[in-house]
C-alpha cells in the first residue's frame, strides 16, 4: 500500500469481536477521496514521509504549525471547531438561542442530545459526548470499557452533570499510562456510576440513564510500550519502524515509539508498507 494524504484523526469502530477498527481518511487537502485500513499494517513495517506540507484542516490554507487540531491561527480565533465549549461543554448556550461562534454549527453539534459517560483508560474518568459520538468517542481516548451515565438533550446540561463531579473523579485521560494499557483503577464501572449518580444535585438526577451496558474494547495490539517515546513528524521528515499496534488516535510501534495521529492533523504525508 501507498498513499498520499494530508492527515485527519483515524474513524473507528467496533467490530464483532469488540476489537477496534481504524480507518484513515485520505485527503488532498480539503478534498476526501476514499479510506484505508490501518489494522490491516499492523506486524508490518511502514515509512512515513512528512512533505514539509501543512494545510489548515478548515481553510485548506498553507500554514507553519497547526493550533487545535490542524486549524491555523485564525482558524483557532473563530472555528466552531475550537470553541470554547468543546472542551468546556457547560459554557454553551446555544440552547437559551446564544452562539458563541457559528449558530448553525451549534444547533447542529450541541443542540441534540448527548451522553455523560463514565471510561476506564487507565483510570476511570467523566466524559461528555453527543450519543451520535458512541462508540467512536470512547476508542479514541483509548477506553476499555465505557457506561452511559446521564442522556441530556442539549450539551450544556451534560457539561453541568461533568462539572458537578469533578470533584470527586477525573475528566482527563492519562495518555501514557493508557498506551501502557496500565490499570491503576479496576473497580466496577457500574458501581461507580450508581455511587457517583446520588452525589449529583437532584435537579441532574432526573438525567441518570437506566442502561447499564457496559461497553467493552480491546484494541489491535502486539506489544505494548514499557516506556512511551513520542515522535513528531517535525523532526524526523522520515520516518520508518515496525507497527505493532494502534489504540486511542495513536500508532504504535517498535522500539516504544508512538505516533498521534490526531496531533498531526492537516500535516502532509507519504505513507507505503515496506
Amino acid at each position: 500500500m501507498e498513499i498520499t494524504t494530508n492527515l485527519r484523526k483515524m474513524r473507528t469502530s467496533l467490530d464483532d469481536a469488540h476489537t477496534a477498527q481504524y480507518l484513515l481518511p485520505v485527503y488532498d487537502n480539503l478534498d476526501y477521496s476514499h479510506e484505508v485500513s490501518i489494522n490491516s499494517l499492523i506486524g508490518q513495517r511502514i515509512q512515513i514521509t512528512f512533505q514539509g506540507q501543512i494545510n489548515c484542516v478548515e481553510s485548506g490554507k498553507s500554514i507553519k504549525k497547526t493550533f487545535g487540531e490542524g486549524l491555523s491561527y485564525e482558524a483557532f480565533l473563530r472555528s466552531p471547531l475550537a470553541s470554547p465549549s468543546i472542551i468546556r461543554p457547560e459554557l454553551s448556550r446555544i440552547h437559551e438561542g446564544i452562539a458563541l461562534r457559528d449558530e448553525a454549527w451549534e444547533r447542529a453539534h450541541h443542540l441534540t442530545p448527548h451522553y455523560v459517560y463514565l471510561s476506564r483508560t487507565s483510570h476511570i474518568k467523566v466524559g461528555v459526548t453527543r450519543t451520535t459520538n458512541v462508540p467512536s468517542r470512547w476508542i479514541d481516548q483509548g477506553a476499555i470499557e465505557a457506561i452511559i451515565l446521564a442522556e441530556t438533550p442539549y450539551r450544556q446540561l451534560a457539561g453541568l452533570i461533568e462539572v458537578a463531579l469533578k470533584d470527586t473523579m477525573s475528566d482527563k485521560t492519562a495518555w501514557q499510562a493508557m498506551l501502557k494499557n496500565t490499570i491503576q483503577d479496576t473497580s466496577s464501572l457500574k458501581h461507580k456510576k450508581h455511587e457517583v449518580a446520588d452525589v449529583l444535585p437532584m435537579e441532574l438526577q432526573d438525567y441518570i440513564s437506566d442502561d447499564d451496558t457496559l461497553t467493552t474494547i480491546q484494541y489491535p495490539v502486539l506489544a505494548y510500550p514499557s516506556k512511551v517515546k513520542s515522535i513528531k513528524l517535525d523532526d524526523l521528515k522520515t520516518y520508518e519502524n515496525k507497527l505493532v499496534g494502534i489504540k486511542g488516535q495513536y500508532l504504535l510501534f517498535e522500539q516504544d515509539q508512538v505516533l498521534n495521529v490526531r496531533a498531526h492533523a492537516g500535516y502532509r504525508i507519504d505513507l507505503k508498507q515496506l
